[in-house]
């Protein structure tokens, strides 16, 4: 996507909207698909740009794979699986691509990749990754963009993980499940994606079980086989679509929204003065926007904490509330690259390190904006939403990548959003926005 989306002033969104499954956990489940030998199948799979960079992955290391887009049914076949190196134009595409090395040294007993690209919200260093796969057996070395690794005889370890780190947990349980003897994994990251990922292991064939506090336990050498398995539905994209109405002062009802995975949010969105209803079981949330928000402030962590792919887009809400709020970004250090944008709008940010204080206007106003990452762009379509005129951001390659069709879900609900594609482009004058063929 090289052009740009055009956001018109919307107000008071509304309606009932149908979510699609996580990313997050998709990505780690194809790659976890590279343990077995045959065919399986996921459902309720997004149709994103990073899931199609990992099919290409996938197909380049020999898999056959099958993407139904309408049914969001993918199936993958590893039975002819033959390389255990993959290409650095697919490395550099994301940095989930990573999470392809656990397996890859579990199957071949070698791995040669380039080290990964994506977003730039943060060093994400991987030595949690190589550190513990060393302590496992693994031989590791980095030439330059590239990392090569081999291991005669995995063994397993008890493992402590100074921080919880998503990625470094799925590749040490991955790694694990190979290994003869029994790995614990203390400090273990248990966000709800990782748990989907276990629970297809576990469908796999795999031992595994979760033991407080934070310790996952697993017993490797099991033979595993294929798995059918649906995906669970996406909280970041619930999170991002309740924001979207709370912004407008509308109402929305996401019947699928796993509001179990959301409670430290959807306490800040009630401290605001939203009215939150949940579903039995905890399924389903509704939320009623108030008319006179009030600032809340938050620091994300990990799970159960706040989620940090919702801090930009909760910032906006911030800013459009009475009062003042903290923000205190603690997962990634390069996670409020969206506030200097959103200064653009009119929104009264200081940032001091990895906290932000946000003091709340009355309102924003459109202008040009880029978009840097996933969740950042997410920020600056909700802010264009609330704009006064018209807002156009670029770097709109990165909402493609985490979010599938939420251009058109938020238009069903009577925004006005464009795609404008690059063979047009934009110039403003004095709050006139003239576009050339």
């Amino acid at each position: 996507m090289k052009g740009y989306l055009k956001v018109e002033h919307s107000t008071k969104l509304h309606g009932k909207v149908s979510l699609i499954g996580a990313k997050n956990a998709v990505l780690v489940i194809m790659a976890s698909l590279i343990l077995t030998e045959g065919k399986s199948t996921l459902k309720n799979v997004p149709f994103s740009d990073d899931i199609m960079q990992m099919i290409q992955l996938l197909r380049d290391l020999g898999a056959e794979v099958l993407f139904n887009k309408e049914t969001h049914t993918l199936e993958i076949d590893t039975t002819f699986l033959v390389r255990c190196q993959v290409k650095k134009e697919i490395m550099k595409q994301m940095r989930a691509s990573i999470l392809v090395m656990g397996p890859l040294l579990a199957r071949f007993g070698k791995v040669n990749i380039a080290l990964p690209g994506g977003c730039i919200i943060g060093a994400r260093p991987i030595n949690y990754h190589l550190n513990n796969l060393r302590k496992m057996g693994a031989s590791i070395q980095i030439e330059g963009e590239y990392l090569f690794a081999h291991a005669k005889k995995l063994k397993s370890q008890r493992i402590v993980l100074e921080y919880p780190s998503v990625g470094a947990t799925e590749n040490i349980v991955m790694i694990a499940v190979a290994a003869q003897g029994t790995t614990r994994i203390i400090n273990a990251s248990l966000e709800p994606e990782v748990l989907d990922f276990i629970a297809v292991l576990k469908k796999m064939g795999a031992k595994i079980v979760i033991e407080p506090p934070a310790t996952i336990a697993i017993e490797g050498g099991a033979l595993l086989k294929p798995v059918e398995h649906t995906i669970m539905y996406d909280r970041l994209e619930a999170g991002s679509l309740l924001l979207a109405a709370a912004i407008t002062g509308g109402k929305i009802e996401l019947p699928h929204a796993p509001a179990y995975n959301l409670d430290v949010f959807l306490l800040k969105l009630q401290e605001m003065g939203h009215y939150i209803e949940i579903g039995s079981e905890g399924i389903g949330v509704t939320l009623k926007a108030t008319h006179s928000p009030k600032a809340v402030s938050f620091k994300t962590a990990p799970y159960p904490g706040f989620p940090t792919d919702l801090q930009a887009p909760m910032m906006v809400a911030q800013c459009l509330a009475s009062g003042t709020a903290t923000i205190d970004e603690t997962v990634f250090e390069n996670r409020l690259l969206h506030v200097h944008e959103l200064q653009k709008m009119g929104a009264q940010i200081k940032v001091d390190g990895s906290r932000a204080t946000v003091i709340g206007v009355d309102e924003l106003y459109g202008t040009p904006v880029i978009a840097s990452d996933i969740r950042g762009g997410c920020a600056l379509l909700l802010a264009g939403l609330a704009a006064k005129g018209i807002t156009t951001i670029s770097g709109v390659h990165h909402l493609s990548r985490g979010y599938e069709s939420i251009q058109k879900k938020l238009n069903d609900m009577g925004a006005s959003l464009e795609y404008v594609d690059a063979a047009m482009f934009v110039h403003h004058n004095y709050g006139r926005i003239i576009e050339y063929q």
